[in-house]
């Protein structure tokens, strides 16, 4: 099936080809958010400008939209006052809908988003001494099932676009104050600008949201190539982190193509208890997965794999799933660390939390094997916002609205 479907662009005669990928708007206007520049150019081109004039106006409004954070074309200076109306009547750049915005009493901030066509997904950012993390979802709902994790009880709605996942980026930013200030010269700029945030800058990305990142790959790496492009975001392929629960067959790929840091959601050891927990395991087990991320592109002992594991209390805890833990690190010679992560509990949760006790033991075997296994502070749990739990607001909107809707029609029968 062809990747492109026919839109009409207003103001122009023909339809034109768009990506699939575009989700369309009731205006008829095309989104520019998550395009690449030559997309734009070929939008640009096919709504009527020539060659010439088409890759000038894409690079000015490349620069504006990935390196300014403009919405409005009317406020794009160094493009003449004539061709700002041609531009907003063809096209716009958007936003994400903003649901609602919650802040922790730890600092921690979470957006519930709407898309276009009204499907709800959140974001997290998440300050800490030294940086500004934002967690980012690639999917509406997921598809794998994690048995810990609240949204994997979610059913997958649809993959989100390369502008819905670049949009949360763009979003984070707008609500930190991180666009440059200052005039338009570049040079000044550089010297100028001042980067500003309520509390922290947002200086790392992690695909750790809803859904699994490689189950949407080509917009995944789209997007991300847009947040690492230096004529744009610029952030360094360092600072980005994919998370997987191990979709083997496209890590090599992900290493490859994007080259962005390796999380693996592992959670277990023992064949048993990984199938239960992460059913992905069935399809892919813990040893072709280990293989996977020894042959991953990049990897070294700058560059470490990181393995999520979640402390479920007497399901993966023991002293005996510790130093199997190790053993597995050590016969595939991964430079890895370890991630323990304490349960965050959910109403319905099957499981409850490791004991700090007991998850303190676990990390100091994985420790003094040589192996770093910091224990992660659980963030955000007051808005939900915690590792795994990103579904509870908008579930619970999609219930009240219905809860909503029913009384009215009990009222009406009344």
């Amino acid at each position: 099936m062809s990747d492109t479907a026919l839109m009409p662009i207003p103001g122009h005669t023909d339809p034109v080809p768009v990506a699939r990928d575009i989700t369309p708007r009731e205006d008829g206007r095309i989104d520019l958010l998550g395009l690449p520049k030559f997309r734009i150019t070929e939008l640009f081109a096919a709504a009527g400008l020539d060659a010439k004039q088409a890759k000038l106006r894409a690079k000015q409004v490349f620069h504006w939209i990935y390196l300014r954070g403009e919405t409005e074309f009317s406020a794009m200076t160094d493009i003449g006052k004539t061709m700002r109306p041609w531009l907003e009547e063809r096209f716009i750049v958007a936003r994400p809908d903003v649901v609602e915005a919650q802040h922790s009493s730890d600092g921690t901030r979470k957006w519930l988003l709407r898309t276009p066509d009204g499907h709800d997904y959140e974001m997290v950012f998440i300050p800490d001494a030294d940086r500004g993390t934002l967690c980012v979802s690639s999917q509406v709902g997921c598809t794998l099932n994690c048995r810990f994790c609240h949204t994997g009880t979610m059913r997958l709605v649809r993959n989100l676009t390369p502008g819905e996942i670049v949009g949360q980026v763009m979003l984070a930013r707008d609500e930190l104050g991180e666009w440059p200030k200052g005039r338009m010269d570049i040079a000044a700029e550089e010297s100028e600008a001042e980067y500003r945030a309520d509390g922290r800058l947002l200086t790392n990305i992690v695909m750790m949201g809803m859904g699994e990142p490689l189950y949407n790959f080509d917009n995944v790496r789209d997007a991300l190539k847009l947040v690492m492009d230096n004529e744009g975001l610029g952030l360094s392929r360092r600072r980005i982190t994919l998370s997987t629960s191990g979709v083997v067959p496209a890590i090599a790929r992900c290493g490859e193509e994007i080259g962005v840091n390796l999380a693996v959601s592992l959670h277990a050891v023992r064949k048993e208890v990984r199938d239960e927990i992460v059913p992905i395991n069935r399809k892919f087990g813990i040893e072709e997965l280990l293989e996977a991320c020894a042959a991953y592109p990049g990897a070294s002992n700058a560059r470490r794999i990181t393995f999520e594991y979640v402390m479920l209390k007497d399901k993966n805890d023991s002293d005996a799933d510790a130093h199997e833990l190790v053993r597995l690190i050590k016969k595939y010679d991964l430079p890895a660390k370890v991630n323990l992560i304490p349960f965050n509990p959910w109403a319905g949760a099957p499981y409850e939390c490791s004991t700090p006790e007991r998850i303190r033991s676990f990390s100091n075997i994985v420790f003094g094997a040589g192996i770093s296994a910091p224990v992660r502070t659980p963030r955000g749990r007051d808005i939900d916002a915690a590792c795994g739990q990103l579904k509870t607001t908008a579930e619970k909107k999609s219930r009240a609205e219905l809860d909503r809707l029913a009384a009215e029609k009990q009222a009406a029968l009344d």
